[in-house]
Order: structure tokens, then C-alpha cells, then sequence
């Protein structure tokens, strides 16, 4: 007996079987719709940041990979971009895609305009009907898109518009020298924003990824923050806060501002860092070489000691040079020698004295020290001997013996802990 299968038992040819499954299969993948379920939340918006209709949702469906756009025509057919060609994953059983849209688009000119020192790189669509088009695109080429019309109507269509931009000076040498330590950014802006940034943008270490070095504004700006008019930005690079500044090298230096309706405007310039580090020196060892712990009155009291610049920067120092004896009623303005913002010098003090460190000479000579634009500089990774010396022509104050020490000191800057009153000797005045 020949067995029938159970579709030959109920009339069913297996070739007109197979005709059928092959034709469900087709109809399930090819007529499935690329982009579907495109819906906009409201017909009609009005971006002016009052909180009311300024937004509303877009959302869509795919099926397939494929790269979305989102844009605008006007009456006139120009073309106003939201979204350009981005990739996206199909739907599947996730809810749809949905995006916010505030009607701010890449940034277009009008006719006539022309903006100097700046550029529009997001900007609010004016008042009109547009035509909205949502378009998916697969690899292979197949297009599908579903259109619809939006007004746009009470814009707040004002550009924050960024006028001025300057950067000074435009070679920077960050290394607390008391030369072109800091840098100054100023930028007018045109109207009451929501955020104002300025960063130096360059490569990181390895040359792969670009990194923003933020600039902070500066407190005694004349517009506050958020405020239209004057900003100013101060820029050590960190340097005073004891931290390493960016490599050396020129950067872009950027000011982005974006008011409340989302509108993006930035402007650049450049900035050259040179000789950028935080300076680090010492008396080597904490260690001074004294002639005596008792002088007569007329004698001279001698030191020797070395003083080391253990980073990468040069550091500035000024005079008198190594070897000079005072007297011990001058000091360094009496020769000429007043402080100089940013410079080294070893420094000698005694408990009697009436000012600071009064006694001041250069943390090297002629044979270790370069110059540089007319200045003198100790090179990185260099030591010098430092000596001088205090006669002393009279006994001031009441102690006598008093303590005197030597320190390094960082004028107008600091005198480090590990360089204050270094070595201290007690000395005694030989008095007739």
C-alpha cells in the first residue's frame, strides 16, 4: 500500500504547498515599510523661550538600519537641516525614536547678512509654513520618506551674536616668570544668553583625540554671567594653582555661546604657548655654608650656597650679582634693585631687620645664567654657587646674638616652605 502525507490526504499538491509558503515569505520581507508610524507632536510652534509651544516631538519607526535626516523646506524651496544623515538601528519592538525639536536648525545666512568674526552654527527658522521631511536611506541606496507642514510663529529670532573676539597677548608663556604669564580673552555678546564657554582645543599627548582646555571666566568681568555685554576671561593654564599647563604649541581658542532657544554661535582665534611650566627650585640640600657665627662690627658676614632649578622652565632672576656685599644698613632698593614681579632671588634675613629679606642677590652669574629678550635666566635642570655678603656697620633692635637664614624667594609670588629660613645661623655682634 502506498502512504499519503497528510497533505496529499486533504488534496494539497506539495509544488502548490511550497508556491504558497514562498509567496508569505516575499510578502514579509519585501513589503515591511523602511520608515513608518513619522508623526509630529504639534503643527504649529513658537520658539521665543516663554515656556509655552516652544517644543514638540518627533518620532519615527524603521524597520532596517538605515541613515535618517530630518529637514525643512520654506515657500521657496530652501532647505533648512535638523538632522544629516545618521545612522540608526532598526526599531524592532522598542518604542519608536523619538526627538525633541525646539526649531532650531544647523545654522543658515539670510540674504544680506554677512557676520564678521563669527559664525552661526545653530539657528532658530523664522517666522513661516515649512514643509517637514523625515528621510531614511539604506546602504544600498532605497530611499523612503513621509512629509508634513509645521508654522513657525513668534521666533525669538535674535542672534547671540559674539563681536570682538581677542586673545592677548597672542604668545603666551605660562611659567610664572612675571612675563606674558597670563593670557586675556574678551568677547561682547549681544543679548542675554543661557551658556558661555572658552577652551583651547588641541591634541592630546598621543596625537589621536582632540582635548578642550576650559578658560574660566574672570570674576571682575563687567557683564555678569548670562548678561549681554563685555566678558573677559583670565587664563594662567593652571600654572598658579601648581598644576602642569598644556604642551607647548599654538591652539585654536574657542568662544561658544548659546541663548535660550538653543541658537549656537562660536568665534576663533589662536594662542601660542611657549617655555609653559610650573618652575621648581631649591637651595640644594637646605644647606648654607656660613664664614662665622660672630662678627665684630665692621666685619663681613659670608654665605655660600647652591641654588637648583629642578623643572623644565628657565627661571628669571635679577641683581645684585653673586659676590656683592652690603652694608647692613642698605638693602636691595637702595641699590637699585627693587622687587621684580615673577624673578628669583636668594635672599638673607635677620631677626633685627626691618624688612624682608632685605638683602637679595641673582640665583647665578655670567657663567651659568642666559639671556633672553633682555632677561636673565637660570636654564632648567641647573645648579648654581651663590655667594655674598653683610658687613655689619651697626647693631638695630635689641637681640643681639639673633638668628639670620637664607631663603629663595619667588617675588611677588611666594616663598616656598621647604626655602623659608633655611640653615639659620645664631650670630653674635661683636659690639666695642
Amino acid at each position: 500500500m502506498v502512504r499519503k502525507n497528510v497533505f496529499q490526504q486533504f488534496g494539497f499538491p506539495l509544488l502548490a504547498l511550497g508556491a504558497i509558503v514562498l509567496s508569505l515569505m516575499l510578502a514579509g520581507c519585501g513589503e515591511q515599510p523602511l520608515l513608518s508610524e513619522v508623526s509630529f507632536s504639534k503643527d504649529r510652534i513658537t520658539p521665543n523661550a516663554d515656556g509655552e509651544d516652544d517644543v514638540l516631538v518627533i518620532r519615527y519607526r524603521l524597520s532596517r538600519s538605515a541613515y535618517l535626516s530630518i529637514y525643512f523646506l520654506d515657500e521657496t524651496g530652501n532647505r533648512y537641516v535638523f538632522r544629516d544623515r545618521e545612522l540608526r538601528a532598526p526599531t524592532g519592538e522598542r518604542e519608536p525614536y523619538s526627538v525633541y525639536f525646539s526649531g532650531v536648525v544647523a545654522g543658515y545666512t539670510l540674504p544680506g547678512e554677512n557676520f564678521e568674526g563669527f559664525t552661526v552654527t545653530r539657528r532658530v527658522l523664522q517666522d513661516g509654513v515649512y514643509t517637514w521631511v523625515v528621510e531614511a536611506t539604506e546602504e544600498a541606496g532605497h530611499t523612503e520618506r513621509v512629509t508634513g507642514t509645521l508654522t513657525i510663529a513668534d521666533a525669538d529670532t535674535a542672534l547671540p551674536e559674539l563681536r570682538n573676539f581677542t586673545v592677548f597677548p597672542p604668545v603666551f608663556t605660562p611659567n610664572r616668570d612675571g612675563i606674558s604669564d597670563r593670557a586675556r580673552m574678551n568677547v561682547f555678546v549681544t543679548k542675554p544668553y543661557a551658556t558661555l564657554m572658552v577652551y583651547l582645543l588641541g591634541e592630546d599627548l598621543l596625537g589621536e583625540d582632540e582635548v578642550r582646555y576650559h578658560v574660566g571666566e574672570d570674576e571682575r568681568s563687567p557683564a555678569l554671567p548670562g548678561e549681554r555685554g563685555l566678558h573677559t576671561f583670565d587664563y594662567d593654564a593652571g600654572v598658579d594653582q601648581g598644576a602642569d599647563p598644556p604642551p607647548d604649541g599654538t591652539y585654536t581658542v574657542w568662544a561658544e555661546v548659546q541663548d535660550a532657544i538653543g541658537q549656537w554661535v562660536v568665534a576663533t582665534s589662536t594662542l601660542t604657548i611657549q617655555n609653559g611650566g610650573v618652575p621648581r627650585a631649591y637651595i640644594l640640600n637646605a644647606e648654607v655654608e656660613w664664614s662665622a657665627q660672630s662678627v665684630a662690627l665692621g666685619e663681613t658676614l659670608y654665605f655660600t650656597l647652591t641654588v637648583e632649578n629642578d623643572s623644565v622652565v628657565p627661571l628669571r632672576t635679577s641683581g645684585p650679582p653673586p659676590g656683592t656685599v652690603y652694608e647692613s644698613d642698605q638693602n636691595y632698593a637702595t641699590l637699585g634693585e627693587t622687587i621684580q614681579s615673577g624673578a628669583f632671588r636668594v635672599g638673607i634675613h635677620c631677626e633685627n631687620a626691618l624688612i624682608n629679606y632685605p638683602w637679595r642677590w641673582a640665583i647665578g652669574d655670567d657663567s651659568v645664567l642666559v639671556k633672553e629678550d633682555g632677561y636673565l635666566y637660570l636654564p632648567p635642570f641647573t645648579r648654581s654657587v651663590v655667594t655674598g655678603g653683610i658687613r655689619f656697620v651697626s647693631v638695630e633692635g635689641k637681640r643681639n646674638p639673633q638668628y639670620c637664614w637664607a631663603g629663595l624667594i619667588h617675588e611677588d609670588v611666594e616663598i616656598s616652605s621647604v626655602n623659608d629660613r633655611v640653615d639659620p645661623v645664631f650670630l653674635f655682634i661683636q659690639v666695642p
